[in-house]
């Protein structure tokens, strides 16, 4: 080896790259100008010989190797760098020409490090992950991670079969971020990180922000170009943002994609399943579902969480990419098309997202870089014992923004119309499922997590800057107060929450023998003591119907399946009526008999009997109602918008009260009767003097009911009821509902009070008129 390239190597630092050590391998490796000339060194394993080929004027430098591993240098009679590529030819005869990964200069600023560092850099998705991208020229893919505690991170993939030593990332300071421009690769690329512990152990990880993976029980990364897809569903973003939701219809149907629709799994040439094959693609399910969520009447699906996840029995609840939409049903740019497809069609799409907590599956964030980065290192702190996952530890910077960013990612790169936030309860409460010694009480000696308190400040106070109509909801079980307020008043600031209480008591309620209701009436009324405490959605969702809970017709009371349908018609009127906006699982608008099963589609088979397809028709009635009336939904969170009108009969297990908005003429009256009794002239008091039209009743024969109902329109008379001065009389038939429009009466115009000329007549008009 020529003395002076000998004496320019740095051969503790080549040996920290052959033993694949360096947290900084562009220090060693790639172009470096020295006063004897250009220094190019390069790591090829399994490489016999290399060449440096400059592009510009085509010379050529054969490289010497320096260490039997497979590392070369050339010494180049030059002062100035130019760029060149490498003639590499292996041990088995193959050869090829590339570009040097090391001659690429770093990417991330300054700035992007501090804002990363301080937990504030909202959209560092744009720099962490993989990102097809161009550089000095030349196309590739741009990799970078948070490994802070890592000795050293490598990308691995088919492309350099999967050999940590070959493309080592290069450790940006004290940050803790790694990264690595490798040129050549290209969209569909798999890879993985090879980290490498402090203690030498390696282990292989899954992209933290990787926006694709493999098809479960596979786990690798894909690389992909999410900024590719163009968007047509404009219109639909400039009319939410110019809107108000809490003055709007909001009728949820919430959705597990996997399981609304499936199809016959199909076998390969052995009979085996070929995996992934019994689910429709985002595309193909987009218009089935569009197609069934405009009839019935909907305005929003809900999806259980899309993010990729390992375990389907997990419902998407035990998230291993959370930037990746799941590949069971396509790729990312489907995923686009579903929600570009779901907008065209005016329906909202809300996703679910699930920040409280991770699995601990060994390729994704557990003990990510050997140390506990996303969790705490106390169990007691970053461990749910009876879920089996961890805690994120929400006071790290780089942590709380992973997750930030991400439900900023969700709105920003695929138009989510909501975020839906599980468990934020378990965030809540440093005691959250643990027993006595399994926690560890915060600085004040309470349970409040004070670190998630300022993490959901935090995100919901950034998410609702963007001012784009996006909203964020709180699937929270607690009394925890002030959910849906404002962060500058004290708030969580989320703008929904959960109505868990209500979802719970009036469930119980429902489940009684109508003949026991009247002992237990208050648990129906009682919701409207705290409707007002945050602004509720009224949720029948998919935690009501698993674990053995039965479908919502299986609680219902009854010998028969139409009793029970009866009942299940009666809570779901009574559900519309109530003030807050609206959410129903699938499945329990046509009445399914059995437990949801993740497993197999929904039974639609079932629709061909006369009690399933009229309960579907009756919620598809509800649905239009209330779209169609504003004062259902206009002063949701408004005490103006109701008024009871009858709440203390429990002998008859009957409510009435009044939905309103500041129109007197868009006045709704509801009627619910949860007893079996039928009243044929039942006293009901009016909220002013008017005519009342029912324009629905449960009992309707088209709704499977004996069509018991009130057909005429009913002029109210000066009778007290209810303790008001007008009232009117109804039938009202066993366990049902009723909903009458209020259409105030006209006054006659008053009388001037001037004398009015008498008309002359002629004596034989007169005479006529005698």
């Amino acid at each position: 080896m020529d003395g002076n390239l000998y004496d320019l190597m740095d051969w503790a630092g080549i040996e920290e790259i052959v033993y694949s050590e360096a947290a900084n391998p562009h220090e060693i490796l790639g172009p470096h100008v020295t006063e004897q000339g250009l220094l190019i060194q390069a790591f090829i394993p399994t490489a016999e010989s290399v060449i440096v080929r400059f592009r510009g004027s085509g010379k050529e430098y054969p490289m010497e190797l320096a260490d039997e591993a497979g590392f070369f240098a050339a010494l180049i009679p030059r002062k100035t760098t130019e760029a060149y590529t490498l003639l590499v030819t292996y041990d088995n005869g193959t050869s090829e020409e590339c570009l040097d990964p090391y001659s690429f200069s770093a990417f991330y600023k300054s700035e992007d490090i501090k804002k990363f560092e301080s937990g504030i850099h909202y959209s560092i998705y744009e720099k962490m992950g993989a990102h097809p991208m161009s550089a000095g020229g030349a196309e590739g893919v741009y990799f970078s991670v948070w490994a802070p505690c890592a000795m050293r991170v490598s990308v691995v993939g088919d492309f350099n079969l999967w050999d940590g030593r070959r493309h080592q990332m290069r450790r940006l300071g004290d940050s803790g971020i790694f990264e690595l421009f490798i040129p050549g690769l290209k969209t569909g690329t798999l890879y993985k990180y090879e980290i490498k512990h402090k203690n030498g152990t390696t282990q292989l990880k899954s992209d933290p922000y990787a926006n694709y993976c493999e098809l479960r029980p596979d786990n690798a990364s894909v690389v992909w170009d999410i900024n590719q897809y163009s968007w047509s569903d404009q219109e639909w973003m400039k009319k939410r943002a110019g809107s108000d939701s809490k003055q709007s219809p909001m009728s949820i149907y919430e959705v597990h994609l996997g399981s609304w629709f499936r199809k016959e799994v199909e076998l390969d040439e052995g009979g085996a399943a070929i995996v992934g094959s019994e689910f429709y693609h985002y595309r193909e399910i987009a218009e089935k579902l569009a197609e069934y969520v405009k009839d019935m009447g909907y305005t929003h699906v809900e999806l259980l969480p899309i993010m990729e996840h390992p375990l389907d029995a997990s419902w998407g609840y035990q998230v291993t990419g959370y930037y990746a939409p799941t590949s069971r049903y396509g790729t990312p740019d489907d995923f686009m098309y579903f929600m570009d497809y779901m907008h065209k069609q005016g329906i909202g799409v809300i996703l679910d997202w699930v920040p409280a907590h991770f699995p601990r599956d060994s390729f994704g964030l557990a003990s990510f870089d050997g140390t506990c980065v996303y969790e705490h290192k106390d169990p007691r702190q970053g461990a749910h014992p009876h879920w089996g996952t961890l805690i994120y530890n929400y006071g790290r910077p780089g942590v709380s923004n992973f997750l930030i960013a991400n439900a900023l990612f969700w709105a920003d790169k695929y138009h989510a119309d909501g975020i839906r936030m599980d468990a934020v309860a378990s965030m809540l409460y440093l005691d959250y499922g643990k027993n006595p010694g399994e926690w560890i009480p915060n600085i004040y000696g309470g349970h409040e997590n004070l670190e998630a308190v300022e993490f959901l400040k935090h995100l919901n106070s950034i998410f609702k800057g963007r001012k784009d109509g996006a909203v964020m909801i709180a699937e929270e079980s607690t009394a925890w107060p002030r959910i849906t307020a404002d962060v500058k008043s004290e708030g969580l600031g989320f703008d929904y929450k959960w109505n868990m209480g209500w979802m719970n008591d009036f469930t119980g309620y429902m489940q009684y023998d109508p003949y026991f209701r009247k002992h237990h009436y208050g648990e129906m009324t009682s919701s409207m003591l705290y409707a007002y405490s945050e602004d509720f959605i009224l949720v029948f969702s998919h935690d009501e119907v698993v674990h053995g809970k039965g479908s919502m017709l299986g609680k219902m009371p009854g010998e028969t399946l139409e009793e029970k349908a009866a009942n299940l018609k009666a809570a779901y009127g009574f559900m519309i009526g109530h003030p807050g906006k609206k959410l129903l699982f699938m499945g329990q608008d046509f009445a399914q008999v059995s437990e949801w099963n993740e497993n197999k589609s929904l039974d639609w088979e079932i629709l061909k009997y006369p009690l399933h397809k009229q309960t579907q028709d009756y919620v598809k009635a509800l649905n239009h109602l209330y779209k169609s009336q504003p004062a259902l939904y206009q002063m949701d969170y408004d005490p103006d918008g109701f008024e009871w009108v009858e709440c203390t009969d429990s002998k008859d297990s009957i409510v009435c009260f009044l939905r309103k908005t500041k129109k007197k003429e868009e006045t709704l009256l509801f009627l619910c009767n949860f007893d079996t009794m039928h009243h044929e002239k039942y006293p009901v008091g009016v909220p002013f003097e008017g005519k009342y039209k029912e324009i629905l009743n449960s009992d309707d024969k088209a709704f499977g009911g004996q069509g018991r109902v009130n057909p005429r329109a009913k002029t109210s008379k000066k009778k007290e009821a209810d303790e008001r001065p007008d009232s009117m009389e109804i039938t009202v038939a066993p366990l049902s509902i009723m909903v009458f429009t209020c259409t105030p009466e006209k006054k006659k115009p008053a009388l001037s009070g001037k004398k009015t000329k008498k008309p002359a007549y002629t004596e034989k008009a007169k005479a006529k008129r005698k």
